[in-house]
């Protein structure tokens, strides 16, 4: 088993290997998502499990997913330790619901932002045919056939 002081990474290390900027790292941790203990010479050392925590952080934030979330459920990861499969599943579960919902959302998108959405632009050939007048404006604000009954707080 490595020796945990010769495994840990610098910043510049975690950096260069995860993809993202130092500055970032710096601000991760700043908002309690990773954490770093301190050499002999008062430098930041990140334990290599902080490589996957970034690795979440960032692709979590690329699916639009906020950071008071992500902080919530990595919040949920033994610190001390590296996590184990069972507390990475127990993250996960906490965002398949979410995710799906999110899948889903895209899927719909793409599949119809080419026709009439029922925003009421009323633009294109297809929306007198499918939202004659705007009708689809009395159920509500936003794309009405994107998100039937939504409700629109944007």
């Amino acid at each position: 088993m490595p020796d945990t002081a010769q495994s840990a990474l610098s910043v510049g290390q975690l950096s260069a290997r995860s993809g993202v900027a130092v500055t970032a790292l710096h601000f991760y941790e700043s908002k309690g998502l990773i954490y770093s203990t301190r050499s002999a010479g008062n430098q930041r050392r990140y334990p290599r499990e902080t490589l996957r925590r970034v690795a979440v952080i960032k692709m979590a934030q690329r699916l639009g997913i906020p950071l008071a979330t992500i902080h919530a459920a990595l919040q949920t990861l033994p610190v001390g330790r590296a996590p184990s499969v069972k507390d990475w599943q127990r993250l996960s579960e906490q965002w398949r619901q979410d995710l799906t919902r999110r899948i889903d959302k895209l899927m719909v998108l793409r599949d119809q932002l080419d026709g009439c959405i029922g925003c009421g632009c009323m633009s294109l050939q297809s929306c007198p045919l499918r939202n004659c007048d705007d009708q689809l404006g009395e159920q509500g604000p936003g794309p009405q056939l994107l998100e039937p009954g939504a409700e629109h707080d944007d």
